[in-house]
């Protein structure tokens, strides 16, 4: 056995030995083949293993991604605040002024709570509540989305709890329909688009369904006053020849349009775009129209082309049922109005002496006037927003416009003692710019620009402006029951309003100012007048209910678009 054990292990090492393939050329080939053969497979073998590997990693982070927005989806669902922020690391900076705008705000809110609940407004040097709007509880439905979006949990279901059991809208209340539509029909709509709770979306209908009578009139141009109950509707006794007003009558597309996307029913967006449909068709080369309009025949009346009061809404309402509609052909109309306008803003554009700065004059027939309203300093925003939709050249123009009339509403802050602008400034030759009308009532409109010069150019500069006007309402407006206007911003002396949009926009804009761009993000976003942000929605023409995920993924209770 040992023998037959050498014999056997003496014919396998022969194979290994490389003299026999060398006097033996065909299974040398034959080795060789076998070697290639082997080393293939096994290679192939390797690379499927380290795919394999790639591939499993690939799913395993996918579903990962997927657990977590399933657990981020609930905790929107459940209300809960979810500190899972996955954005580029911020600012420290950034965050910190956030948090204080964020402490600004429930100040504000407790003071509203504690003193005025369920009134339109608090008064906080009286401390007690009016009702300047009919008892509809303006403060409380324009702070709704700004709670949620700061992530005052608490605060907003308390605030939600009133609405569902205590909002009435059944009032002998002869209401602006304009400061309804922006503050009631818009907050409620956006605080649907944001929680996707239906008691928002049912109030938005009921308050909206108070208000359409408005819209019968011969051209469908609405009244601006309307009795709540009765329907009853008419203009203000002071407009001129009992004409309707321009932005009072070209400020309820966006929140029309949208309430007739969340219900399905078309005519709410009907009656609002009839009204453009009836302006379109004796609209101007240069797309200014003064701020007085017959409900009759649609004709203007002689009176101020302006941006600011009683004008501005109208030209901003044109740009942004042209984003809200996707910018497709569908509103393609308002796009071209809008361009129409801006040629005709160009033309209002002027320069101060000796500092160079831009503003927008207003007209009266071929007459100018060098005022300028704070209102309108809402332009620069608007155009920035705008600007995109040209080309390179028009864009870059229509942008460094932008940027230049912002320089100039920071500078209505800057100018007055105490650092708050005043309501309107006039523009001498030589003398640069000097405040009108001088109180201060919290109006939101250069932060406003200034967050929509951030978002767009990413530029800190406005940051920082919008930093030095917060500093100045925390110095001059900050009052132990919460904030008030001022009388005048050149004595600091204060008023006893705590205005509802300073809860609803200025606030708002503050804090956006300071958060990531992917927190309502313009891209899934488009703002009404008051600040509501309300979802983009394609356009559907037979109009039948969209289907749309109105629950929207929080971060660090921040809503991320």
């Amino acid at each position: 056995m040992a023998r037959s054990r050498s014999i056997s292990g003496s014919g396998v090492w022969k194979y290994l030995n490389p003299a026999y393939y060398l006097r033996r050329p065909r299974r040398l080939a034959l080795l060789f083949f076998l070697f290639v053969s082997v080393s293939m497979v096994v290679w192939d073998r390797m690379n499927l293993a380290r795919e394999h590997e790639v591939e499993v990693i690939k799913l395993t982070e996918e579903v990962l991604r997927l657990e977590q927005m399933l657990e981020e989806l609930k905790g929107v669902g459940d209300g809960k605040t979810l500190m899972t922020h996955k954005d580029v690391p911020e600012d420290p900076v950034d965050v910190e002024r956030r948090q204080k705008v964020k402490e600004a705000m429930i100040h504000a809110w407790s003071s509203y709570e504690k003193y005025a609940w369920g009134k339109d407004e608090l008064q906080p040097r009286t401390k007690d509540g009016t009702d300047s709007f009919g008892g509809l509880g303006a403060t409380m439905i324009d702070s709704l989305d700004t709670l949620y979006i700061m992530g005052l949990d608490e605060q907003f279901q308390k605030a939600r709890e009133w609405v569902a059991t205590s909002l009435d809208f059944d009032k002998d209340y002869d209401a602006s329909m304009f400061e309804t539509t922006i503050r009631v029909v818009g907050g409620l709509l956006s605080t649907y688009d944001l929680s996707g709770d239906k008691i928002f979306l049912e109030k938005a209908k009921d308050i909206a369904d108070r208000l359409l009578p408005a819209w019968n009139t011969p051209t469908g141009i609405p009244y601006n006053i309307i009795n709540l109950r009765s329907g009853s509707a008419h203009n203000p006794s002071w407009a001129a020849g009992g004409d309707s007003i321009l932005a009072d009558s070209g400020t309820e597309q966006l929140e029309f349009i949208a309430l007739s996307q969340r219900t399905g029913d078309p005519k709410y967006q009907q009656k609002v775009e009839k009204v453009i449909t009836e302006l379109n068709k004796n609209f101007p080369a240069d797309g200014l129209l003064p701020i007085y309009i017959s409900p009759d025949n649609a004709n203007p009346s002689y009176s101020t082309i302006t941006f600011g009061a009683m004008g501005d809404s109208f030209y901003e309402y044109l740009l942004k049922v042209w984003v809200q509609g996707n910018k497709t052909s569908e509103v393609k109309l308002y796009r071209e109005m809008w361009e129409k306008s801006m040629k005709g803003l160009l033309s209002l554009i002027k320069k101060s002496t000796p500092s160079s700065f831009t503003y927008i004059q207003e007209k009266n027939g071929n007459s100018y006037n060098d005022k300028m309203d704070e209102l309108a300093c809402f332009a620069p925003g608007m155009l920035a927003l705008g600007a995109s939709g040209y080309g390179p050249d028009e864009e870059k123009k229509f942008l460094t416009l932008a940027e230049e009339l912002a320089w100039t509403c920071y500078n209505f802050y800057q100018s007055t003692p105490t650092k708050l602008a005043g309501e309107n400034y006039y523009f001498s030759a030589g003398q640069d710019m000097s405040v009108g009308t001088s109180w201060n009532i919290l109006r939101p409109e250069t932060v406003e620009s200034l967050f929509y010069l951030w978002r767009l150019t990413g530029n800190k500069t406005y940051q920082e402006w919008g930093w030095n006007i917060f500093q100045a309402f925390e110095k001059n407006s900050r009052i132990e029951s919460g904030y008030v206007g001022l009388k005048d911003v050149n004595t600091g002396a204060k008023d006893n309003k705590m205005q509802s949009f300073f809860l609803a926009e200025t606030l708002k804009y503050l804090y956006l100012l300071f958060s990531p761009s992917s927190v309502i993000s313009l891209d899934e976003w488009v703002f009404n007048t008051e600040a509501h942000p309300l979802k983009i929605v394609p356009r559907n023409n037979d109009q039948r209910k969209p289907t749309i995920t109105l629950r929207q993924r929080r971060f660090g209770g921040e809503i991320k678009g």
